[in-house]
């Protein structure tokens, strides 16, 4: 097994015992909830009359049903409404911080987190949702868990876990020109495959991720899971550090930051460490990738040809053939001129002010396609708030897209913000599953900011490389 990672010593250090199935109890540091799978873990405390033990590491939000357009109570939507009032009434009674709209610092929890500053390298950090491992980017232990964990952790603030192995990604070199951070982790699943990561936590490492912004560290965490790895996570440096000092956490305590940033320091992983798993991959040979399939692992670069299924490997030739059935792809033929009916903006993944401002840099000065529909939706209201003291949401209204409030929207249709019949999307969302953008004859196609927003003003996917950027945006 691994010694000396960052994996290997945060959890050394929140190991309360090793229970006597095998499982270590860890302690959570900070339990994220919101209003989708918490209920169910409130109701089974309020059966064994039992209180949240510490409300001072609970921190909420409502993320997956708030529309996006229209937020005014109560909701049109009669679950939505039922699930947000649950969630008021059981963050008051346990007094419980809440991020509702009304606060200004509402929006998905994975993105309110980091820009609060209440995320943290060498924490332990869970929540009800499998995307938590975006929290990683900042040396965290993130793992997603499910509703009998959510009440585990709201009567405990522990939770029972078995160790994995850790697998380190180094991705070298630089990574070309409009080749962002979603490219480098869905080249990463294409090559590991979604369950290539099972058993495992992944440490990204090397040039390329080293290189990248925070934002782009979260978008490459955020989709460890669709790997099949328990979690993934970066080691805490500088970048981690400029970020963090000017969160709400420490911007008005400069002592305080100093003396975390030695204890943050001390949980990087060793040079000496020892892996389970070493991959490589080349980044300056990653292009902008695309999906052609229905799982982020049936990714290509945006010149090369859908594969054959008959040239895959047996046990993948039947889901390949299903993926291409239901895309309306054929083997041979490039992603490059797949029409598409919806884009979309938004999601965990890729909803952060840098996401918008490269996307708005290649929809400046051009319109919507005619036969496309535009969804901007930005991952927090601070995210929205700040866009919009840019002249982001100018740009993109101008264009024609639609300038919506904060949440996770069409990312998995638990709203009003859904595909319609057969309509394909190009998504800067996680998944492209059947049915995930809320129909079942819906077609997703995952790429990163600038390719939607390539998309969306040539009404089919474009190779981003082709459209000059504007200059006015964020100059």
């Amino acid at each position: 097994m691994s010694e000396g990672t960052l994996y290997d010593k945060v959890w050394d250090r929140h190991k309360v015992r090793t229970l006597p199935n095998g499982q270590d109890q860890l302690f959570v540091g900070l339990h994220l909830i919101h209003e989708v799978t918490s209920p169910q873990a409130f109701g089974m405390l309020r059966e064994r009359d039992l209180e949240v033990a510490r409300p001072d590491l609970t921190h909420a939000t409502v993320d997956h049903i708030v529309p996006t357009d229209d937020q005014s109570r109560p909701y049109a939507d009669d679950a939505a409404e039922e699930m947000m009032a649950e969630l008021e009434e059981n963050v008051r009674d346990a007094g419980i911080e809440f991020e509702h709209p009304g606060t200004d610092d509402q929006g998905i929890v994975h993105v309110i987190g980091p820009e609060q500053g209440i995320t943290q390298p060498g924490k332990t950090i869970v929540c009800g949702d499998s995307h938590t491992s975006t929290h990683g980017a900042f040396g965290a232990l993130a793992f997603g868990i499910g509703t009998s964990q959510i009440r585990d952790v709201l009567a405990t603030q522990t939770v029972a876990m078995e160790k994995q192995k850790v697998r380190r990604i180094e991705v070298t070199g630089e990574l070309g020109e409009d080749v962002a951070a979603k490219d480098v982790i869905l080249t990463i699943i294409r090559r590991l495959g979604t369950d290539g990561g099972v058993g495992y936590v992944y440490e990204y490492a090397d040039e390329a991720v080293e290189s990248l912004g925070m934002e782009g560290r979260m978008s490459i965490c955020n989709m460890s899971i669709e790997g099949g790895a328990r979690a993934g996570y970066v080691n805490p440096d500088e970048t981690t550090y400029e970020w963090l000092r000017e969160t709400d956490e420490f911007r008005d305590d400069p002592e305080r930051f100093e003396r975390m940033k030695e204890y943050w320091e001390s949980i990087r992983s060793d040079e000496d460490a020892e892996y389970d798993d070493v991959v490589t991959i080349d980044g300056s040979a990653i292009e902008p990738v695309v999906t052609w399939g229905t799982t982020p692992g049936q990714g290509i670069g945006v010149t090369e040809p859908v594969p054959d299924p008959e040239e895959l490997p047996e046990d993948k030739r039947d889901t390949a053939r299903r993926a291409q059935e239901h895309m309306r792809v054929e083997p041979g033929e490039t992603m490059e001129g797949y029409d598409v009916d919806v884009a979309f903006l938004g999601s965990c993944t890729n909803a952060r002010l840098p996401d918008l401002r490269a996307a708005a840099r290649i929809v400046e000065g051009r319109e919507v396609h005619d036969d496309v529909r535009g969804l901007v939706v930005p991952g927090s209201q601070r995210v929205k708030a700040a866009a919009e003291a840019e002249g982001i949401d100018e740009v993109f209204r101008e264009a024609g897209f639609e300038w919506r409030g904060a949440g996770c929207s069409m990312c998995l249709g638990m709203n009003e913000d859904q595909l319609v019949g057969d309509e394909a999307c190009a998504s800067s969302s996680n998944r492209n599953f059947v049915g995930r953008q809320g129909s079942k004859d819906g077609r997703t196609v995952l790429m990163s900011p600038k390719m939607v927003a390539a998309a969306a003003v040539t009404g089919e996917v474009t190779d981003v490389r082709d459209l000059p950027e504007s200059e006015v945006v964020n100059a």
